[in-house]
């Protein structure tokens, strides 16, 4: 078990290093343990996924002694900061976020935050993606301000296996008598992303992905749901994606 007041924390992200979610994480970090680090993208990567970058090379900008800016993906970034920059002083834990934006149901696949828990996961080192819900224009970061610490802190207690990450979202608001932290599963939803094709002045067409049109699931345990209840969503997320039942029967088929 991590000992978090002794730890050495890394905080990634996919907004960049200049995200106000970021700089809310690493203040909330310092709460946690004097050892905060941070490399994260140079500018936003939301999207990337668990991208590596293979067809030019990386630059790390140090801006001071930990705090560090590389020009790619958050996986870049997790790689680069575990075998170059901190390969001598490697971290105990590394919390990513705080994503601009929740990261539920199949936007684990496609996030950034998440993707860079993954790869610290793979490198064999515990982590954690956090998200801050939003449905407007604005976004309100008060919920995580008040509940990330706790949640970390028992998570760490807690513990978990190799292999697996905690995937961490805040609604947007909590509800009448504050938010319950709640253990929930991935949820599914029928996604229906809008593309709006347009013109450029020289009469060529260029396309925009639009906003996910979702189906809250019927899960009342789906991390979708409880979100959308007011309460926090934790999700423990294997890396392993190998579906069982369906191996157990093609095992019989090809004897």
């Amino acid at each position: 078990m991590v000992d978090l007041k002794k730890a050495r924390i890394l905080i990634c992200n996919d907004d960049g290093i200049d995200a106000p979610g970021i700089k809310l994480l690493e203040q909330i970090a310092r709460q946690l343990s004097d050892d905060v680090w941070v490399v994260a993208p140079a500018i936003e990567q939301s999207g990337a996924g668990h991208s590596l970058t293979l067809r030019h090379p990386l630059r790390i900008r140090q801006r001071d002694k930990q705090h560090f800016a590389v020009d790619g993906t958050p996986t870049d970034c997790i790689l680069l900061a575990l075998q170059q920059i901190m390969r001598d002083s490697p971290p105990d834990i590394v919390l990513s976020g705080i994503n601009r934006g929740g990261n539920l149901g199949e936007d684990v696949t496609y996030s950034g935050t998440v993707a860079a828990a993954m790869e610290a996961t793979l490198l064999n080192v515990p982590a954690i993606a956090f998200s801050q819900y939003f449905s407007g224009n604005a976004i309100d970061w008060s919920v995580a301000e008040r509940h990330l610490a706790d949640v970390t802190r028992t998570l760490i207690k807690t513990g978990w296996p190799k292999g697996v990450l905690i995937n961490v979202n805040f609604p947007e608001s909590e509800k009448d008598g504050g938010a319950r932290i709640r253990v929930t599963t991935q949820g599914q939803r029928k996604i229906g992303d809008h593309i709006a094709e347009r013109l450029d002045p020289r009469g060529e067409p260029y396309y925009w992905i639009g906003a996910i049109l979702a189906d809250l699931p019927e899960d009342e345990n789906s991390d979708l749901r409880v979100i959308d209840q007011g309460d926090i969503s934790v999700t423990p997320i294997s890396l392993d994606f190998t579906h069982y039942q369906t191996h157990a029967k093609l095992t019989k088929a090809f004897p």
